[in-house]
């Protein structure tokens, strides 16, 4: 009879320790949400109290994960951090996938940890450099050890790198991402006024024949710049949203315009070719163009040199680069008869 008694209070307890534990994420559940919708993005402010309230303090495996963006208000006016830009992306991808889910999805959060508010956190996640994005899956015990860092290589397409960051990590879709028009509807409507004011004006300038479309050095540059646009990866920089730079990891101070690697391309990386192309293609257009009604034979032949020994030294920084950046080596082949 004891024993039938003891078994009875042992599954009694355990029953009641079960709907408490339960009872209390549902409560933490709601409480994000509430959060979240307190929120205009539905990015959640997280500080050492929160954190630990939502994050260490209930038992593994949480009902939810959490994508935490880690800041600092001091850094914002660091350009090659980019962290107000980045700040941004973070809650477009929070907004949309809110918005695609129709606010009903509990599986994963998004919230940010400021470094002044919160420094204790930043050392709980072992943050040390900045941009910095990481995964909290419900099965982190360690939020450091056990968490997923995202690659600061992967920020280079913004929100859409975030979203396949999650998609991949927590097999959660985010869906389109939805960003906000570039113009108002009242700016629409000024700028479609001003077109329609001007618009008699510009007429009579064409018939005139006195628009900057009849220029020809207009022209001339136009050519340059799409020369320049097409062989320095510009197009590529756009549809990839590459940076021009990123920060080194080992020494945040230290900025890196050359990214080792061919899977790849930085923008500063691509200008800098595509300025020494356009640089070696100028010169040829002035040998083939002006240099042929110069008189003068000993400034020919100078000028020929100069064009010679710098269209040799671009065209060597560009195979260099090339080697040193994919490990493919270009060598040249002198005739078999020399030999």
């Amino acid at each position: 009879m004891a024993d039938h008694f003891f078994t009875f209070s042992i599954i009694t307890l355990s029953l009641f320790v079960v709907a408490s534990s339960g009872g209390l994420e549902s409560e933490l559940v709601a409480d994000l949400l509430t959060l979240q919708a307190e929120s205009k993005s539905g990015v959640i402010h997280l500080d050492d109290r929160t954190v630990s309230k939502f994050l260490t303090s209930p038992r593994t495996p949480r009902p939810y994960s959490f994508l935490i963006f880690f800041d600092a208000a001091n850094f914002h006016d660091k350009p090659e951090l980019r962290l107000r830009e980045l700040r941004r992306e973070f809650e477009i991808v929070a907004s949309s996938f809110i918005t695609n889910h129709n606010s009903s999805n509990t599986k994963l959060f998004f919230g940010d940890i400021e470094f002044r508010e919160s420094q204790s956190s930043f050392q709980l996640f072992g943050v040390n450099s900045l941009p910095h994005v990481r995964l909290v899956g419900p099965t982190a015990k360690s939020l450091k050890d056990d968490s997923d860092v995202m690659d600061q290589g992967d920020f280079s397409r913004l929100a859409e790198s975030m979203a396949e960051f999650v998609q991949y990590r927590t097999k959660l879709t985010v869906g389109p991402i939805h960003r906000p028009p570039a113009l108002s509807k009242m700016q629409l409507g000024l700028i479609t006024a001003l077109l329609l004011l001007c618009l008699p004006l510009v007429a009579k300038r064409i018939f005139a024949g006195e628009t900057l479309l009849h220029d020809p050095k207009i022209w001339l540059s136009g050519a340059v710049f799409v020369y320049f646009f097409s062989v320095s990866g510009a197009m590529h920089n756009i549809i990839r949203k590459m940076p021009m730079f990123l920060v080194d990891r080992n020494n945040p101070n230290k900025l890196v315009f050359f990214y080792q690697g061919s899977g790849m391309q930085l923008g500063a990386e691509g200008f800098a070719v595509g300025f020494l192309y356009t640089f070696v293609g100028l010169l040829l257009a002035f040998v083939t163009h002006v240099l042929v009604y110069v008189k003068d034979a000993t400034a020919k032949r100078l000028a020929m040199l100069f064009t010679l020994l710098v269209s040799f030294w671009a065209v060597k920084k560009v195979i260099l680069l090339d080697n040193w950046k994919t490990g493919y080596g270009i060598h040249g082949f002198w005739p078999s008869s020399w030999n």
